[in-house]
């Protein structure tokens, strides 16, 4: 799945923008110029979805873009760990069973899965591996 998500963008009356995530409810944030607003709103997307995994929620599929929305992508550490995360979900492994496969403790595991602890992307990529998927990594014009 690519986690890239369409944002709407809300002029504000007294200035700046509001900036919320159809599919994900939760990450929600403003500025006071629209730049800013984008560079927050990868942030709070960031944020809202660690959160989804911290309650062990399914994480939401990003809808298509429509006109007036803009994509906002997170970071590619936080996206490989959603990836991972969501694999376990769909087949039903466990941070134990992972911990097995790979060779490391299920406390690694865990910090893996974490969207806000920091990981080295070779781990999370071999962790991928052990699940049958694989990160693709990818660019696009900035918005």
């Amino acid at each position: 799945m690519r986690y890239l998500y369409p944002c709407v963008l809300t002029p504000e009356e007294e200035g700046g923008f509001f900036v919320a995530f159809p599919d994900v409810p939760g990450a929600l944030t403003s500025s006071i110029n629209r730049a800013e607003a984008l560079t927050l709103a990868e942030d709070a997307l960031g944020a809202a979805l660690a959160g989804y995994v911290h309650e062990r929620w399914d994480i939401p599929t990003p809808s298509p873009v429509a006109k007036g929305q803009v994509l906002i992508a997170v970071p590619p550490v936080v996206a490989a760990k959603l990836a991972l995360y969501t694999a376990m979900r769909e087949q039903g492994i466990t941070n134990v069973m992972l911990a097995a496969r790979v060779g490391l403790s299920e406390s690694v595991v865990r910090r893996l899965l974490n969207p806000d602890h920091r990981s080295h992307i070779s781990r999370i990529e071999k962790a991928l591996r052990a699940v049958g998927r694989s990160l693709v990594v990818g660019d696009r014009n900035a918005a």
